[in-house]
């Protein structure tokens, strides 16, 4: 595993219950400013194997962009369970979002 596969998932376990992380946000705290699809594709292959909270991980504009509606619903579910409401579909990112140091 790469360096930079590796901070990705240091950087997704860290995300504290109750909020969120965009992927380009990931990327960046990462070492890698433009590496927001190399995150979708960790956390796609990788969340399973190292119980990521796959969940806490969102688009940039808010929305939730997992296309199938099962693992949709969980992820909705999950963050409604942490204490997070979406309005018209998005999370407010002003409110929910996590900005590690």
């Amino acid at each position: 595993m790469d360096s930079f596969t590796e901070e990705v998932i240091r950087v997704i376990r860290s995300i504290p219950k109750g909020k969120v992380m965009t992927y380009g946000q990931i990327s960046a705290a990462a070492g890698r400013a433009h590496g927001a699809r190399q995150v979708s594709r960790i956390l796609h292959s990788m969340s399973q194997k190292h119980d990521l909270p796959w969940h806490r991980v969102i688009s940039a504009d808010g929305k939730l962009k997992i296309q199938d509606e099962e693992t949709r619903n969980e992820q909705l579910e999950r963050l409604y369970e942490e204490g997070l409401e979406l309005q018209n579909g998005r999370v407010n990112l002003e409110e929910y979002r996590y900005e590690p140091r």
